[in-house]
């Protein structure tokens, strides 16, 4: 079979297969205006492909969280290419991109983002709801997973009502809830004791089996590095090292 290539990314070399690749970033910059302007990514290019974990490293302010929010479809770059699971970015408008997010990304975050009204049971089914899927459907869903990650006997619980580590159980099960073929982590065990820490890479790690999908991390911790088959070094708005799988 003949190797489906694009034409949308400016790289060195050529284009590039499609084939395999979760996420695509060629030459993308990403510059903010202020009293002066910061270039928070410089020409970046970067290929993960399907099912791996990756990690995104680096010392503060070297664009890690900027990196993320890009891939996440969060934000738009300066310059560049960006493709998610094949789709460009740049030629999709904001509803299509909204679309896509939805679909193809989960987020799990260091501070939970968890609505304090809403139960757990109603947290982890929110994504759903805002796909159309019915209510019956929508709660067996968020129950399966929730007893999943090990919350079954915190259906009916509020945010306030669980430590950190259950909120960030709560949290990736709400991640998963679409059963995105990507899910995207900044700093998961930042606001978490080492103990519950481990706990919550050893989850991913496993999520990781059971469901196949794609995970990039950005940690400061080597702990949390350490479960990823692949680690990305960034320093001064660049990728140092770990660029291609």
């Amino acid at each position: 079979m003949k190797e489906e290539i694009s034409v949308c990314c400016d790289v060195p070399g050529g284009f590039l297969p499609l084939n395999g690749r979760m996420v695509r970033l060629g030459g993308v910059s990403k510059e903010f205006d202020g009293a002066r302007k910061v270039k928070a990514l410089d020409n970046v290019t970067l290929h993960v492909a399907q099912g791996e974990i990756v990690s995104i490293v680096g010392p503060s302010g070297s664009g890690k969280s900027t990196l993320l929010n890009l891939i996440g479809t969060l934000d738009r770059p300066t310059r560049g290419c960006i493709q998610i699971d094949g789709q460009d970015i740049g030629s999709l408008d904001d509803a299509a991109v909204t679309r896509l997010r939805r679909e193809k990304i989960g987020f799990v975050f260091q501070f939970f983002n968890l609505l304090p009204s809403l139960t757990c049971l109603q947290n982890v089914g929110l994504p759903l709801h805002l796909r159309g899927w019915s209510g019956s459907k929508v709660t067996q869903r968020a129950r399966a997973l929730l007893t999943l990650v090990g919350l079954g006997d915190r259906l009916d619980h509020l945010p306030d009502e669980l430590s950190g580590g259950e909120r960030q159980r709560v949290a990736i099960a709400r991640a998963l809830s679409g059963e995105p073929p990507l899910l995207l982590a900044d700093e998961p065990t930042g606001n978490l004791d080492s103990h519950t820490g481990k706990e919550i890479l050893a989850l991913l790690q496993d999520l990781h089996r059971r469901f196949g999908s794609t995970i990039v991390l950005v940690t400061h911790d080597e702990s949390v590095a350490s479960i990823a088959t692949r680690r990305i070094t960034l320093r001064d708005a660049r990728i140092v090292e770990g660029a291609r799988p």
